[in-house]
C-alpha cells in the first residue's frame, strides 16, 4: 500500500440536489479520509430544499467573490463559498442544469490535477481512495481509475462511516447485491485485463482532470453520463494517437443506496439502459472499426449487441420458447434441460463473484451471508432477471434523447441504528 503522504493531490466533486438527507453525513465521511492533500468541491445544483441552507450552517460558509473560469461551459454559478472553519472545502450555488452540468461546474473550480465524482448518498471507505489512486502513481498512462460499488442499505452509520455492514432485509436489495458483486468482480475486472473498461461508474471513479477537459468534459444530453465519458475519452485518445490506460481496482470500495420498492428500481433501469443507448449511438462510428483498437472490435460489439439489443433479443426468445413448447414443437425434457443450463450458467457466474469476494475481502461478517446470497443467486433466475429485462425491453422500445436530468429522489437519512428500515435510491 502507498503511503497517503505519497499521493497526488485530488479534488472530490459532489454534485448534489435535494441532497439534505445525506448530505451533511457524506461531506463529514469526506474529510475523514486517509488521504494527504484533497479539496471537497460541492456543487450545490439549484437545489429546491434546504440542501445549501444546511450546508451554510454546518460547515460555517460564507460567499466570496471569486472568478469562475469555464474551461467547460456550464449553467450560471450564482455564489461561490468556502468555510470557515475547514480550509479544504468550497460549495458552488449555480443554476440548476442536471448532474452532467454540476460535475462540469465542479471540473472547473477543481485546483488539483486529479478529480473523483462522488454521489451525494454515497459513503467510500477511509482508505478507497489511496488504493484507486495508486495506479496513478505506479502507470504514468493510467487517465481513469475505478473501484467497487456496493450496496449500503440497512448498514449502520456512526458519523458519516460504516461500523456494520448488512445484507439489507428485502429481497430486492439482496438480489442487487448479487448483481453489483457479478458485474464488479467479473465483468468489469475481466474488460479492465485487457483495457476495455467501457464503464467506471459514476458513483466512484478517479480521472486526470486535463484529460477529461480535453474530452469535452460531461456530456449534457445523455442521461448516461459516465460511460458517455469513459467512450469520449478512449475515442479521444485513440484519434490523438495517445498512450493511455482505464484500469480497474477491486479493492477500494464505494458504498451506495439502492432501490428497495419496484418502481424506484424500474425506473432505474429504464434510465441505465437509456443512457447505454445514448452512448452507443452516439459513438456507433467506433462498432467494429480497427482505428479503435479492442474497444472498436470487441468493446464497442458487445455492449451494442449484448447488453443493448440483448434484452429484446431475450424477450423474444422467451416468447418462441413459450409457443414451441405449447405447440409441442419442443419437448418437455428439451425445455427442462434448456433451461437448467440457463440457470446453472448464471448462478455459476453469481457465485463465483460472491465466493470471490468472501476469500479476497470478507465484506460480510458471518459464512450464513455469502450461503443466503448464493441462495439469491439461484432464485434471481425465477423471476427477477425476467423482470429487469423487461423493463430493458420496454426502454428499448421507449428510447428518445431526454438530456441529463436529475433523477426523482426519495432520500432517508443513514442508518445510524440497528431500528431504522432503510434507504431509498436516486433513479
Amino acid at each position: 500500500m502507498i503511503s497517503s503522504s505519497y499521493t497526488p493531490p485530488l479534488s472530490i466533486i459532489v454534485p448534489c440536489y435535494n441532497e439534505v438527507q445525506t448530505i451533511v453525513d457524506n461531506i463529514k465521511a469526506l474529510l475523514s479520509l486517509e488521504y494527504g492533500e484533497f479539496q471537497l468541491v460541492i456543487v450545490n445544483d439549484g437545489s429546491k430544499d434546504e440542501t445549501l441552507e444546511i450546508l451554510i450552517k454546518e460547515f460555517e460558509l460564507e460567499k466570496i467573490d471569486m472568478p469562475y473560469r469555464r474551461q467547460i461551459n456550464t449553467k450560471k454559478v450564482k455564489g461561490v463559498y468556502l468555510s470557515t472553519i475547514i480550509d479544504s472545502i468550497i460549495v458552488l450555488d449555480k443554476e440548476n442544469g442536471g448532474k452532467a452540468d454540476a460535475l462540469n461546474a465542479g471540473i472547473n473550480i477543481a485546483e488539483y490535477p486529479l478529480i473523483t465524482a462522488i454521489d451525494a448518498d454515497s459513503i467510500i471507505e477511509r482508505n478507497s481512495l489511496v488504493k484507486v489512486v495508486r495506479p496513478f502513481v505506479e502507470n504514468p498512462h493510467v487517465v481513469v481509475s475505478g473501484g467497487v460499488v456496493r450496496p449500503v442499505n440497512n448498514a449502520i452509520i456512526s458519523n458519516g462511516f460504516i461500523e456494520e455492514i448488512r445484507l439489507g432485509k428485502k429481497s430486492l436489495v439482496r438480489f442487487q447485491i448479487v448483481e453489483y458483486l457479478r458485474a464488479f468482480l467479473f465483468g468489469r475486472i475481466g474488460w479492465g485485463v485487457i483495457n476495455t473498461l467501457l464503464i467506471i461508474s459514476g458513483a466512484f471513479g478517479v480521472f486526470n482532470k486535463k484529460v477529461v477537459i480535453e474530452a469535452g468534459g460531461y456530456t449534457q444530453d445523455t442521461i448516461g453520463e459516465d460511460m458517455e465519458l469513459i467512450v469520449k475519452i478512449y475515442r479521444k485518445m485513440k484519434e490523438n494517437g495517445k498512450k493511455y490506460k482505464i484500469v480497474f481496482v477491486p479493492d477500494p470500495v464505494c458504498w451506495t443506496q439502492v432501490p428497495e420498492d419496484k418502481k424506484t428500481l424500474k425506473n432505474q433501469r429504464k434510465r441505465w439502459h437509456k443512457g447505454l443507448m445514448d452512448t452507443m449511438l452516439n459513438h456507433v462510428k467506433m462498432l467494429f472499426n480497427p482505428k479503435y483498437g479492442a474497444v472498436g472490435l470487441i468493446a464497442m460489439p458487445y455492449f451494442f449487441f449484448i447488453e443493448m439489443i440483448g434484452p429484446v433479443i431475450e424477450i423474444i426468445g422467451y416468447v418462441f420458447f413459450i409457443l414451441s413448447f405449447w405447440y409441442g414443437i419442443i419437448s418437455f425434457e428439451f425445455a427442462f434441460i434448456f433451461f437448467g443450463f440457463a440457470v446453472v450458467y448464471g448462478v455459476f457466474l453469481s457465485s463465483g463473484a460472491i465466493l470471490l469476494d468472501e476469500y479476497n475481502f470478507k465484506k460480510y461478517d458471518g459464512i450464513w451471508e455469502y450461503l443466503l446470497l448464493i441462495a439469491y443467486s439461484i432464485l434471481e433466475n425465477f423471476g427477477y432477471r425476467q423482470l429487469t429485462t423487461w423493463w430493458r425491453f420496454v426502454a428499448f422500445w421507449q428510447y428518445k434523447r431526454s438530456g441529463n436530468k436529475w433523477g426523482d429522489m426519495n432520500r432517508k437519512a443513514f442508518n445510524s441504528n440497528a431500528t431504522n428500515e432503510g434507504y431509498n435510491s436516486k433513479l
